[in-house]
C-alpha cells in the first residue's frame, strides 16, 4: 500500500529506526499520559485499538475537566464573578486554540456544537433551508459515515433536493472525475465528503474535490472527524467552506466538537437555535441576534467538553506532530502487512492513500465472534458496519473487524492484534 503524499513513516516505537534525519517519536514518554492504558482487562494490559471510535484521553485533559467543576464552575459570557470569568476565559481560548489548529482566519470562524454530527446538521438547517430549493443537488461519495447521509436526506424530504452520490471502486477510493463528471451536469449546491474515511481509512483528495466544487458554484463541506487526528489540516489551504469534527476523536472529551465555516458564507447564515447568548436584545415584538460566533451557540454550552477540548490541542501542540504522523504511518503499514500475511484474512478498503483504520475480514468467522475473540485476548477494536452501511453493501458485507490507530501505539499493540487474529483463526478453522 502506498501512502504516497503522506508524511513519511518514522519510528514505531521503542527501538525502532526511524527515517534517516527524522526525530524519533518518544511513544513511550507519550503512553505514560494515558491512564486508561495502565488497566488489566480480561486479566492482560488493555491494548487498545478503537481510536476511530473515540481515542483516549491524556491526563491533562481529565484535569481541566475536572477544574472546571471543582474550581471555576460559573456559566460563560454571562456574570462578573471570578469562576465565571476563568471559564469564559478557557472556553474563548480553547476557540482560539482550535482556530489555530485549523488555521482558519479568525476566531469567529469557529463555531462549537455538540460533535461532528450536530457540526453537519447544523450545515444542513441553515444553509441547506436557507439556500437551497426543490430541484437542487447535494453530492456526497459511496463512503460517508450515516452522518454525512442521513441530515441531507432528512433535507431532501423536507424541501425537495436530490441527493447525489460518487459511488467508491474496489478499492476504496472515490473517483474525481466522477465527481468532476457530476458536477458538469448542472444542479449540485453542496459537495459533502469524508476527509478520512472512519470505515476504511481512505484519504479523499480533499483540495481537488473542493476546488472542483469551486469551479462549479458549489459549497463544499468536509467532514473531518477521522481526518483531524491523523493529517495535518489548513482549512484555508484545502478552500472548503465548511469543516466538522469531533474532540474525542483528537483525545478530548465527548459530546464537543466544531464547526468551521468560511466567515463570510458562515455570518450569512440564520440561527441554527433560538435561546440564550445568541441575541443582541429581545422583546416581544422581536429579536436581535447577536454577531457571530455567538449567534450560532444558542443556549450554555459544554463549557468543560470545550475546555477539556482545549487542554487536547494543547498536548498536542506539546508533541512533535510530524513525528507523530510518522510513527502512526509505519505502524499503518505493519498492521496492513501483517494482517495481508495471514491466510483467511482480507482487507477491505487498499486506497493507495488510507491512515488511522484498517478494515478487515475473516473466511472463518464473522467479525462479531473476531471481536469477542480478541477481547479475550486484551485487544479492543470495532466490529460491525461502522455507521457506513452503504459502504458494507459495496463489498457484500455484512460487517467488517476494524483497528484503528492513536498516537499511543506502538508494535507491541500490532503484534499483540496479529496474535489474537492468529488465536481467531486457530479456534473457528
Amino acid at each position: 500500500m502506498s501512502t504516497q503524499g503522506l508524511p513519511e513513516a518514522g519510528t514505531a516505537g521503542a527501538g525502532a529506526p526511524g527515517r534517516a534525519g527524522a526525530k524519533a517519536f518518544d511513544v513511550q514518554r507519550v503512553r505514560a499520559d494515558f491512564p486508561a492504558l495502565r488497566q488489566i482487562v480480561r486479566g492482560k494490559p488493555l491494548i487498545y485499538l478503537d481510536s476511530a471510535a473515540t481515542a483516549l484521553k491524556p491526563q491533562c485533559v481529565l484535569d481541566a475537566v475536572n477544574q472546571v467543576y471543582a474550581r471555576d464552575c460559573g456559566n460563560i459570557h454571562r456574570a462578573v464573578h471570578l469562576p465565571s470569568q476563568r471559564a469564559t476565559q478557557s472556553f474563548e481560548a480553547a476557540r482560539e486554540k482550535l482556530q489555530a489548529f485549523l488555521g482558519a482566519a479568525r476566531p469567529e470562524e469557529v463555531i462549537f456544537t455538540s460533535g461532528t454530527t450536530q457540526s453537519i446538521n447544523m450545515v444542513a438547517h441553515c444553509f441547506g433551508r436557507a439556500r437551497l430549493k426543490a430541484g437542487d443537488k447535494i453530492l456526497v461519495t459511496g463512503l460517508e459515515h450515516h452522518s454525512n447521509i442521513v441530515p441531507w436526506q432528512m433535507l431532501c424530504q423536507a424541501i425537495g433536493t436530490e441527493l447525489v452520490v460518487a459511488e467508491i471502486d474496489e478499492r476504496g477510493e472515490v473517483s474525481l472525475q466522477d465527481i468532476e463528471d457530476k458536477l458538469k451536469a448542472g444542479g449540485i449546491k453542496l459537495v459533502a465528503f469524508a476527509h478520512v474515511s472512519n470505515a476504511l481509512g481512505t484519504i479523499l483528495p480533499a483540495r481537488e474535490i473542493c476546488a472542483l466544487a469551486r469551479e462549479y458554484g458549489a459549497v463544499s463541506l468536509a467532514d473531518g472527524a477521522q481526518a483531524a487526528p491523523h493529517l495535518a489540516v489548513d482549512v484555508q489551504a484545502l478552500g472548503c467552506d465548511f469543516y466538522a469534527l469531533s474532540a474525542h476523536k483528537l483525545y478530548g472529551p465527548t459530546g464537543v466538537g466544531a464547526l468551521y465555516g468560511r466567515f463570510e458564507l458562515l455570518d450569512s447564515l440564520p440561527p441554527y437555535q433560538g435561546g440564550g447568548d445568541m441575541i443582541r436584545s429581545v422583546s416581544f415584538a422581536g429579536t436581535t441576534y447577536a454577531a457571530l460566533p455567538n449567534r450560532l451557540e444558542a443556549g450554555t454550552p459544554n463549557i468543560a467538553g470545550v475546555i477539556g477540548f482545549g487542554a487536547a490541542l494543547d498536548y498536542l501542540a506539546s508533541l512533535d506532530l510530524d513525528a507523530a504522523r510518522r510513527h502512526e504511518q509505519e505502524l499503518f503499514r505493519y498492521a496492513d502487512e501483517g494482517l495481508r500475511a495471514i491466510d483467511g484474512v482480507r482487507r477491505i478498503g487498499t486506497a493507495d492513500k488510507a491512515c488511522g483504520a484498517l478494515s478487515f475480514v475473516m473466511d472463518a468467522a464473522h467479525p462479531h465472534d473476531i471481536g469477542t475473540v480478541v477481547d479475550m485476548e486484551g485487544v479492543a477494536l470495532r466490529t460491525g458496519h461502522h455507521c457506513a452501511q452503504p459502504v458494507m453493501t459495496k463489498f457484500a458485507i455484512p460487517a467488517t473487524a476494524r483497528a484503528s490507530l492513536g498516537i499511543y501505539n506502538n508494535r507491541a499493540d500490532i503484534d499483540a492484534l496479529l496474535a489474537s487474529v492468529r488465536v481467531v483463526k486457530e479456534m473457528f478453522s
